[in-house]
């Protein structure tokens, strides 16, 4: 268990180093400065790979071998897509789909 001065020590390292990596970009690219294409590349290709590995991440121990057969899962991951590309709105999507997935693995797949 960690004493109060140890877990405030742990925010201020937290803390400093979150403003760390914020202020970084500021440092290196001052205002004025032209953003590298490699730096611009990246902050396009970078979102939908992190997207794409959770997605990944979430579903690599779904059976599909075994009741409910990855229904539930199948059925939550179509509504985000088909929410996503309907409304274009990330917090609908995602909130609706988790709620959906808990829903049916609570309350239908049991």
């Amino acid at each position: 268990m960690l004493d109060p001065v140890q877990s405030l020590v742990m925010i201020a390292v937290v803390a400093v180093a979150t403003f760390a990596t914020r202020a970084a970009s500021f440092l290196l690219f001052p205002k004025g400065k032209e953003v590298p294409d490699s730096v611009k590349y990246v902050g396009m290709v970078l979102p939908p790979a992190v997207i794409g590995m959770l997605v990944v991440y979430c579903l690599r121990s779904t059976s599909v071998l075994t009741y409910p057969y990855g229904i539930p899962e199948l059925i939550a991951s179509l509504t985000v897509v088909a929410l996503h590309v309907w409304k274009r709105n990330i917090f609908l999507s995602i909130g609706v789909g988790t709620v959906l997935y808990m829903a049916l693995v609570q309350f239908v797949f049991v």
